[in-house]
């Protein structure tokens, strides 16, 4: 039973792939609620569980925040950057195209954690593993996710969603049917991640 279950486990995480297009199939609020509740089950320190989780499906609010993710990047490849007006123009086509993959699915969920919670010097990465858990049970249901950190800016998801200065952003992802499902990326050996015992 327990190689089984190891099976399944394995056959999610390796199936599991970013996806930066959707179809417009719904997704049904009993599944986005087995989505977060694994996520509320991932790991977190001093069991603080400092996470928020923002669901948008709204699809006037997740145009607008297309919207506001453009100017966002054309905004800072102009005055970061310091892109030629002609190189944004470039830049736009890109982005609109990314901003519209991306958010073509018919939910976004944004993972927020609490920076005033006790243990919030660690809270980051307890956003991460929630993470990780809501991408492996979208995989398991059949959805596809992407974990989103600056594709679409933090300043246009604040901006849109009114997020308070309380929360800290962790990712935005979307949940929903892939167009298609991606080849599986080149993995490197395990070896060649793995040390034993020490370093020399």
């Amino acid at each position: 039973m327990t190689k089984k279950r190891f099976d399944v486990l394995r056959e999610i995480i390796e199936g599991r792939r970013t996806v930066r297009r959707y179809t417009d199939a719904p997704v049904p609020d009993e599944d986005v609620r087995r989505i977060l509740d694994a996520a509320r089950h991932a790991p977190s320190s001093g069991n603080e569980q400092p996470w928020k989780f923002l669901v948008v499906r709204d699809r006037e609010r997740i145009d607008a925040l297309g919207a506001a993710a453009v100017r966002a990047t054309l905004d800072y490849c102009r005055t970061k950057l310091g892109m030629s007006e002609a190189k944004v123009e470039e830049q736009r086509a890109a982005q609109t195209d990314y901003v519209a993959g991306c958010l073509s699915a018919p939910v976004l969920v944004a993972i927020l954690i609490d920076k005033e919670a006790k243990w919030a010097r660690y809270s980051r990465h307890d956003g991460a593993l929630a993470a990780a858990n809501l991408m492996l049970a979208a995989r398991a249901l059949g959805y596809g996710t992407i974990y989103g950190t600056d594709g679409i800016p933090e300043t246009a998801v604040r901006e849109v969603f009114s997020i308070p200065e309380r929360y800290e952003f962790v990712i935005l992802t979307p949940i929903g049917v892939p167009e298609s499902w991606p080849e599986a990326p080149a993995r490197r050996d395990l070896e060649s991640f793995v040390v034993y015992e020490r370093f020399g």
